[in-house]
């Protein structure tokens, strides 16, 4: 999960804000880490001071981390509170290397408006944890990074999913918060032996609701026709744009600009019709290619838009359901290389607290058991 964060990432950011077409005319097809942004000719003041390609990651990956990091503090599960105390501690007050600005620095640098308002709402407005979320920009911030709580919930889809929107709650909403959940059940449900594409998918489904629910049902289905077709990527993609359009309305316009300012629009505002588009698709791209890895993420990437985190949620639910070998050890070193990480090393550790939490879970079952026996015990006696 943590490599398949860095490497959807990256492999991404080149591209991203980019359309389909756009990408194919530049491009062809994007097929390794090693691409050029296609902003990188700009000036400085117009790409933000920022470098990418050739592996470098974006925010998601520096989200991942910090998301690892808060688990590593706390050593339990998470809910608001932990996002309002030491998450935010994570991207607003301790340094870390920033690839894309060259520098150590604090991720909020880094972070876009939706994603700063962790800070706004918990350091300055000194919001109720709980309600952190509300009244944030509707958008794919919270998914994006949340997959660490599949991961110390693997093999309890359930339990992610509650956990996910008991967290996220304290930076987004409606459906972007939605979508938070039902990935991390994703990631938790990659986690089981044997699991299947069709067992996560039935997982987000049994779990999602509203048009994040629709949305899914509706593109893992078309993606299930044109399988027999995957190899006729325009085909592919002006199907799946056609199908999230219903849901994600935006379409190819995904910049801002001043022309849009003072347009009213239901564009990233709360609904129970609406879904991001980046989890949707994901799934979509993962049940076409059964399950495949990189080609799951390649054609995810090369679709357009937002191009790093459909990849890295492509990325993070096949990784669990891989596992690290199905990476290849040339990209693993590059990542490692350009963006001053031990991604192996980070996973590792991880695990070990992942697993810690795990095993707590699992006690506290034992005792609860050990409990209604003994519950059921009295009222046989109480029956004699």
């Amino acid at each position: 999960m943590v490599v398949s964060t860095a490497l959807g990432d990256a492999m991404g950011a080149p591209v991203e804000k980019l359309t389909y077409g756009e990408i194919k005319s530049r491009y062809g097809r994007v097929e390794s880490l090693m691409t050029r942004w296609h902003k990188m000719d700009l000036p400085e003041d117009m790409r933000l001071g920022r470098v990418r390609g050739d592996g470098i990651v974006t925010d998601d990956t520096l989200m991942t981390n910090a998301l690892i990091r808060t688990y590593q503090a706390e050593g339990r599960h998470l809910d608001a509170y932990d996002m309002g105390r030491e998450f935010v501690k994570e991207i607003a007050f301790r340094k870390t290397f920033v690839p894309e600005l060259d520098r150590e620095t604090f991720i909020m640098d880094r972070l876009f408006y939706p994603e700063k308002q962790i800070f706004l709402r918990h350091v300055l407005a000194n919001a109720e944890p709980r309600e952190g979320g509300l009244g944030n920009m509707v958008n794919c911030g919270a998914a994006m990074y949340i997959a660490p709580i599949g991961v110390v919930n693997a093999g309890n889809p359930k339990g992610a999913y509650d956990e996910a929107i008991l967290f996220a709650m304290g930076h987004q909403s409606s459906y972007g918060l939605e979508a938070a959940g039902v990935l991390a059940a994703c990631v938790a449900k990659a986690f089981e032996p044997g699991a299947t594409v069709d067992d996560i998918v039935g997982t987000a489904l049994s779990l999602a609701k509203d048009g994040t629910r629709a949305a899914i049902e509706e593109l893992a289905a078309a993606a299930r026709s044109l399988r027999a077709r995957r190899d006729d990527r325009d085909a592919v993609v002006a199907v799946f744009h056609r199908i999230i359009a219903k849901y994600s309305p935006m379409g190819d316009d995904v910049s801002r600009h001043i022309d849009k300012v003072g347009v009213p629009s239901d564009h990233y505002t709360p609904s129970r019709l609406r879904s991001i588009e980046e989890l949707p698709l994901a799934l979509a791209y993962i049940v076409l290619n059964e399950g495949d890895y990189y080609r799951s993420i390649l054609d995810g990437i090369n679709s357009g838009r937002d191009t790093d985190s459909i990849g890295v949620m492509a990325g993070v639910i096949l990784g669990a359901m891989h596992g690290a070998e199905v990476i290849e050890p040339g990209d693993i070193e590059q990542l490692d290389r350009v963006n001053r990480l031990d991604l192996l090393d980070i996973a590792d550790r991880f695990a070990e607290t992942a697993a810690a939490i795990i095993r707590q879970d699992m006690e506290a079952a034992a005792t609860r058991r050990r409990l209604l026996a003994g519950i059921g015990c009295l009222g046989e006696e109480a029956r004699r």
